[in-house]
């Protein structure tokens, strides 16, 4: 024993000349190995089960109750553009600005031909919407793409609000225009 000491150094560091032995794995060599490999597993599980686990096409009617055949595609709705009447307002400018305008040329989105005439019959109201709102808005309002973004959720929500039933997609600024 006394040897073995001798030979392995006081501290238990290996003698002169001999490099020391390196353990292979480590305990923090493991369990950094173990994560890994547990975090791709888990993840390759996710995206699997994320990837392939939707119904499919088959049996998304079978829980209809009855062995009813799936209705046959009508084709895709053809989309219809309804341009709108240009709009000229004159914006909130406040006590001692000078008055700014705002014109507007639009165009929505519809989901189809039919929606079109519901539309076209309450167009006085949906122009009546937008003037009263836009009248309201303040120059600064309308700035940057922030300003523009806020604009058309505003309009469009109203749009789809004064023109339902028909049902409108997207409202499209074909020009806008401060001044």
């Amino acid at each position: 024993m006394a040897d073995d000491a001798k030979m392995a150094g006081e501290d238990g560091a290996a003698p002169e000349g001999e490099q020391p032995k390196k353990k292979f794995l480590s305990g923090k060599m493991l369990i950094i190995i173990g994560a890994t490999v547990l975090l791709l597993l888990g993840g390759g599980a996710g995206a699997f089960f994320f990837l392939f686990s939707g119904p499919k096409p088959e049996e998304q009617h079978a829980d209809t109750g009855h062995d009813a055949a799936p209705a046959e595609p009508t084709g895709p709705q053809k989309i219809v553009y309804y341009n709108m009447p240009d709009l000229l307002v004159n914006l909130n400018a406040g006590a001692g600005r000078r008055t700014s305008f705002l014109k507007l040329t639009m165009a929505v989105e519809l989901r189809s031909i039919d929606d079109a005439g519901v539309f076209e019959a309450n167009l006085p109201r949906i122009v009546d919407n937008f003037q009263i709102y836009l009248r309201e808005l303040r120059p600064e309002d309308l700035r940057g793409s922030s300003g523009f973004l806020r604009l058309r959720e505003e309009l469009l929500t109203r749009v789809q609000l004064a023109a339902a039933p028909a049902r409108v997609n997207d409202l499209l600024f074909r020009e806008m225009l401060v001044q």
